[in-house]
């Protein structure tokens, strides 16, 4: 099974042109877990969407799998 980590990079990549400059960070903070994406400038509106949906889908897939994981989950972009 794919960490939560590896699962937020395989969407980002699949959605940008610039592959390489995705990145992802991850960070505990108590009991919650939070992932941060990275993306290049060019590929921020591909990943946030019109009015956010995809960036919502993406924390939803991710939300989705942290339940099997049990584990808590926040994921931000920048």
């Amino acid at each position: 099974m794919t960490s939560l980590k590896e699962l937020v990079e395989i969407i980002a990549r699949a959605l940008v042109d610039d592959k390489d400059a995705v990145t992802v960070t991850e960070r505990t903070e108590g009991d919650d877990v939070v992932l941060t994406l990275s993306v290049a400038d060019a590929d921020m509106g591909k990943v946030i969407g019109k009015q956010g949906r995809i960036a919502k889908a993406i924390r939803t897939v991710v939300k989705a799998a942290a339940i099997r994981a049990d584990k808590r989950v926040t994921m931000e972009i920048e």
